[in-house]
């Protein structure tokens, strides 16, 4: 039986940090790896040790299975755990880790390598017992015979990527009038992502959920299922929100689920932590979609409702030990339910954000599984995802309300982010009753429209809390008693909210911007508070985060709102510091001026590039260069300020 002392993660970002914390809680002795771009990210800060793979390019880094191994060898590694992603799902990592006499905390290389097929996978599952859905798997096929056989499989129909994934190489066809442009189009996107253009035909189910089952195999002939979990809402396949255990389930069929998974895994041969994915019907079929040979984004809703470390379990298997539980004594407790927060623009076809973190606050009342730390970078090298939160309730619903109040209670800047778009699609009157299908976002297509606060009303929450600081002269939160409005005075608060100027008139208890007059209250919980406005305020809570004198942010449902206190002040200055905030996000290329070196009014300041265009930003007045805030090489995001600028006028 091999022990395992020192363990290397393969890997980065959360789920790097996450196996760090349970190799700590096991007394192992942690080995992290990095990226140029990534030399100081928590996850190195985190592990006992850190071992540098080469440049940011994941080809030339998380990749490159040389590299990795030699990070091992030199850090005296027993073990090699390779989370999600990267290489966790490739046989050869797998057979070189066992050449090179260490142990891979993962299946058989025999496993990866049939699961990965999606066709060798379908036929297997098919002679063990296991549902597929009606298709044609055969080897090779070529264009004809695929044209022929879509007819007999019938539409719609799936086209899949034999060496697929994550919805790559993935077309459903509505008819046979649609079906050779898509064959094509499927083709040509899985010989780009796998260098391997082989597809296959599957039925396809319009309205069908995904329910995935988490299984567990060890080399004693053990196996087991901790519970199903439902991912149906996804945007072009790729998951958004996870939940366990999936909703609307009788026992039965928790039951047929869960013991079809069991012969899956048996029926391979596996090793360790799986999942079995398939698609739910609405008359209550399920049918086998895939296998990942792996553990899952998702695997903390698992976690909370069954109390079990899965990582810990991956750990003893991989050690040759039994599973720590018989499926008998394995219990499902409540439910739980995951957002995945990502760097991206859910209202511009969620286009990825790249950027620095510039302020980070974590909800309370949530597990956060999180990749980054205010003041990191999110890359535009990897996978833009900054963070999982997690919640656990007695029911679906109330780990449904405690994710929703913990999106509330989350403040991000720096990025663009999802967080609002999650929050929407939380309390939903769709997924509330869990009616669930994989085309959820299509059915309810307002949840990718933007709705931001009013900004009247946040413009009256800001005046309220910028008047209660002048005349307190320290923290709001402390001074502003009862938040009640100060006083009988009358205050005028000039502000810009979102390129909209207000004046905000709080008199006598009454709030008037424009021609809206109202009583109004600000109410306190906690550190957050509630804006009571006419018919207008800020329905549920909003969070007050920073305020410097000249702007404050206002967090409302997890968006976050810049507010100018005083902006007629702005134009006083022109050509001040200003000028050199990011246009776009994007990479910086040079500076071109010495710092406290005075500049003329043209002159080149700073360069990034964005789009692989170069933008140079330029002083449009005389003044001096203080200091350059970022460096070449550096990613920044739109609005981010570049450089401490002091014109001649200031």
């Amino acid at each position: 039986m091999a022990r395992i002392d020192t363990l290397l993660i393969a890997n980065r970002g959360e789920i790097a940090r996450r196996i760090i914390r349970t190799g700590r809680e096991l007394g192992l002795t942690t080995v992290a790896v990095y990226s140029d771009i990534d030399a100081d990210a928590p996850h190195v800060r985190e592990a006992d040790r850190a071992v540098r793979l080469g440049p940011a390019s994941a080809r030339d880094s998380y990749l490159n299975i040389e590299a990795v191994l030699a990070a091992a060898r030199d850090s005296g590694a027993d073990a090699i755990h390779p989370g999600y992603g990267f290489l966790s799902e490739n046989a050869g990592f797998a057979e070189a880790c066992a050449e090179a006499g260490l142990i891979f905390v993962g299946p058989s290389p025999d496993s990866i390598r049939l699961m990965g097929d999606k066709a060798a996978a379908r036929q297997r599952m098919a002679e063990n017992g296991v549902p597929v859905l009606p298709g044609f798997d055969q080897e090779g096929a070529d264009d004809a015979t695929l044209v022929a056989e879509a007819d007999r499989v019938g539409f719609p129909l799936l086209i899949k990527a034999v060496a697929g994934g994550g919805g790559k190489g993935m077309r459903a066809v509505q008819g046979p009038g649609d079906f050779q442009e898509a064959l094509a189009a499927a083709r040509r996107e899985a010989r780009n992502a796998f260098s391997d253009d082989r597809v296959l035909l599957e039925r396809y189910l319009p309205t069908a959920r995904h329910v995935e089952v988490q299984v567990f195999a060890d080399a004693h002939g053990n196996a087991v299922h901790l519970f199903e979990r439902d991912c149906s809402v996804q945007r072009r396949h790729q998951k958004i929100i996870e939940e366990a255990p999936a909703p609307g389930l009788t026992e039965q069929q928790r039951q047929d689920l869960g013991q079809a998974a069991v012969r899956a895994a048996r029926a391979i041969d596996y090793r360790g932590a799986g999942t079995v994915e398939f698609l739910f019907s609405p008359e209550g079929e399920f049918f086998f979609m895939e296998m990942n040979t792996r553990l899952q984004v998702e695997h903390p809703v698992t976690e909370l409702i069954t109390g079990e470390d899965l990582v810990a379990w991956q750990l003893t298997v991989a050690e040759g030990r039994a599973l720590p539980k018989a499926q008998e004594a394995l219990r499902l407790n409540g439910a739980a339910m995951e957002v995945r927060l990502y760097a991206e623009n859910p209202y511009q076809q969620f286009l990825p954000s790249s950027g620095r973190i510039d302020q980070l606050r974590w909800p309370d009342g949530a597990r956060v599984d999180a990749g980054v730390e205010e003041g990191d970078i999110v890359s535009d090298y990897y996978d833009p995802m900054i963070a999982k939160l997690i919640t656990h309730g007695d029911d679906r619903d109330q780990a449904r309300r405690r994710l929703a109040r913990a999106l509330d209670h989350l403040a991000l800047t720096g990025v663009h982010h999802n967080a609002a778009f999650l929050r929407r699609v939380l309390l939903d009157d769709a997924f509330a009753a869990g009616d669930l299908d994989t085309r959820l976002l299509e059915h309810r297509p307002h949840l990718l429209e933007p709705a931001g606060a009013d900004p009247a009303a946040l413009a009256v929450a800001a005046a309220a809390l910028v008047a209660g600081h002048a005349e307190a002269g320290g923290d709001p939160w402390r001074d502003l008693p009862a938040w009640r409005p100060l006083g009988r005075r009358r205050t005028l608060v000039p502000l810009r909210v979102d390129e909209h100027d207000f004046t905000v008139v709080l008199d006598n208890e009454q709030a008037t911007v424009s021609d809206r007059r109202a009583p109004y209250r600000l109410r306190r919980h906690g550190d957050l508070f509630e804006l009571d406005w006419g018919e207008d305020g800020l329905s549920g809570q909003a969070l007050f985060f920073d305020f410097d004198g000249r702007r404050l942010t206002l967090f409302v449902h997890g968006q976050d709102y810049r507010i100018e206190t005083h902006p007629a002040r702005e134009s006083e200055h022109a050509g001040g510091a200003d000028d050199f905030r990011a246009p776009m996000s994007g990479t910086i290329v040079a500076c071109h001026a010495a710092p406290d070196t005075p500049v003329a009014a043209g002159d080149a300041v700073i360069t990034l590039e964005a789009m692989k265009m170069e933008h140079t930003l330029r002083a449009s007045a005389p003044g001096t260069v203080r200091a350059f805030l970022v460096q070449a090489g550096d990613s920044v995001s739109e609005g981010t300020l570049l450089v401490d600028f002091e014109t001649e006028e200031e």
